[in-house]
């Protein structure tokens, strides 16, 4: 039989510490926050390093037995904020029951290390991506909105904060650019301005750019805190555990696919200490370890992988207590955005000249959480799935910050040890900077969400499946990716035969 070809990567070895995977299956009751909100869905990663089992896979149903096992309609792999917030569209939007699988929790990975900005003045108005990022920052904000109906304060609830954003350049050459920015945000129907040198000195009293220096400006931006969002999602999603839809199966990693001696169809994932039978589908939302997970689990299978997911580390510093700085907006550099944007070429390797990932060039991002806490940004590398820090590369994010407030330079970074934290988390980095959601190839239940990046909040939305009506499709590699809102809840029963 002829093999099917997708465009993954080989599997992906992880070095690091093997997590200690006892079976948490968790049935949570409870009651609901709030059912009538606008579905969501983002992205995930890992902060601490873990080695995934190598899976044997099965050609029959027989390997299940001495495990527990359990029946769902869908299936899905990986707990990360896109993992969470497809169960959670299911549980609303259908009466469809959900199983989530996951090697580690929820927050272990990108989604809380970020520093979880929603802020679109550093988008391009026009390109594929403009109109499911503004439709995410209705949702999010019509999400904020019910709950502070509900007579519950999105601050506590969400770490929902409106800080309004600024992209920052300091010659005369970038606020030329950041004026040409304004101007297709105004066009975009955005409230947005430019502001100089003078103007800032009011918004933002401790930032020196110099006498070219100036600022975009959009006013309406928030951002929320992953964490506390992240606790929000599972609370709903637990609630429906009482109704025998719902159930967690957290430090347990997925070992292989069963499936159908007579039929060859995958019927159910196995992991370390459970067998998750799926009537419906199974979703592979595992972040940077989606290509890893989707060979290994069908490598004795006629389909061939090759998914380019790469794991690219960033880093953040935040500092708590800190009294000499004070932010009251949201502001990145303009050399963030290229910074983020960059790609590697289909020839490039991880050390080629496309891309250095040894070089971890640093760009300056920087706000204030809900808790109050400076945080400061940002790095990139593609070092694998290496996640200790690196000193040197916060001492960069330091220094860099220093150029752009000047008061940090009178305090020694080393007199902050005692009240800093070091994130560290691992992007999940397609080449071509799009996320991929499709179905894997040759098997008809199987879906893969993942290559997010960093911005799995700020496309929270879209990441699985939307009206059918208003499909986006992007090319990526030989797959069609289609990303989507889901405006209809009806049609997930429809969509899955329910």
């Amino acid at each position: 039989m002829a093999s099917t070809t997708l465009t993954l990567t080989p599997a992906l070895k992880i070095n690091g510490v093997i997590p200690r995977f006892g079976s948490k299956f968790n049935f949570y009751g409870g009651i609901p926050s709030d059912y009538t909100n606008p579905i969501l869905s983002c992205s995930s990663s890992i902060k601490h390093r873990t080695t995934r089992s190598k899976p044997v896979c099965s050609a029959g149903l027989n390997r299940s037995s001495g495990l527990n096992s359990h029946t769902f309609d869908v299936v899905i792999i990986g707990a990360g904020i896109i993992g969470l917030t497809i169960a959670r569209q299911f549980l609303l939007g259908s009466n469809l029951s959900v199983g989530i699988i996951d090697a580690a929790a929820p927050c272990a990975g990108a989604t809380g290390a970020g520093q979880g900005y929603i802020w679109k003045v550093h988008r391009d108005p026009g390109t594929e991506k403009w109109e499911l990022v503004m439709r995410s920052h209705q949702l999010w904000e019509a999400l904020a909105e019910s709950i502070h109906n509900q007579g519950l304060d999105p601050l506590q609830t969400l770490g929902w904060k409106k800080t309004g954003s600024m992209l920052v350049g300091r010659t005369a050459n970038e606020c030329s650019a950041l004026k040409s920015r304004v101007e297709q945000l105004l066009e975009a129907g955005l409230e947005a301005s430019f502001l100089s040198c003078d103007d800032l000195q009011s918004e933002e009293p401790a930032l020196m750019l110099g006498s070219e220096g100036g600022a975009a400006f959009v006013p309406d931006d928030y951002q929320i805190d992953a964490r506390c969002t992240v606790a929000f999602i599972e609370k709903g999603n637990r609630y429906f555990a009482a109704e025998g839809r719902y159930a967690e199966f957290y430090y347990e990693p997925a070992t292989s696919l069963l499936r159908s001696e007579s039929s060859g169809d995958v019927v159910a994932v196995q992991t370390s200490k459970n067998t998750l039978y799926s009537k419906k589908a199974i979703i592979v939302a595992a972040g940077c370890w989606s290509g890893s997970v989707l060979h290994d689990l069908i490598k004795h299978s006629e389909i061939e992988l090759d998914f380019p997911v790469k794991p690219r580390k960033g880093h953040l510093l935040v500092i708590e207590n800190f009294k000499s700085l004070n932010l009251n907006h949201g502001l990145m550099e303009l050399g963030y955005v290229n910074h983020k944007s960059a790609t590697l070429s289909s020839t490039t390797t991880d050390s080629g000249s496309g891309y250095d990932a040894n070089t971890s060039p640093v760009s300056m991002t920087a706000t204030m959480d809900m808790s109050g806490r400076l945080v400061l940004g940002s790095s990139r590398q593609l070092v694998g799935f290496n996640t200790e820090i690196d000193e040197s590369v916060i001492t960069q994010i330091w220094e860099r910050a220093g150029e752009f407030f000047p008061i940090l330079k009178q305090v020694s970074l080393k007199e902050l040890n005692k009240s800093r934290e070091v994130r560290v988390g691992l992007r999940p980095y397609m080449p071509d900077g799009k996320p991929v959601i499709d179905h894997v190839p040759r098997i008809s239940n199987m879906f893969l969400a993942a290559g997010h990046e960093g911005e799995g909040l700020t496309l929270v939305i879209f990441s699985f499946f939307s009206s059918l009506n208003n499909v986006l499709v992007l090319r990526k590699y030989s797959v069609l990716i289609w990303c989507t809102i889901l405006d209809n809840t009806g049609q997930y029963n429809e969509m899955f035969g329910k």
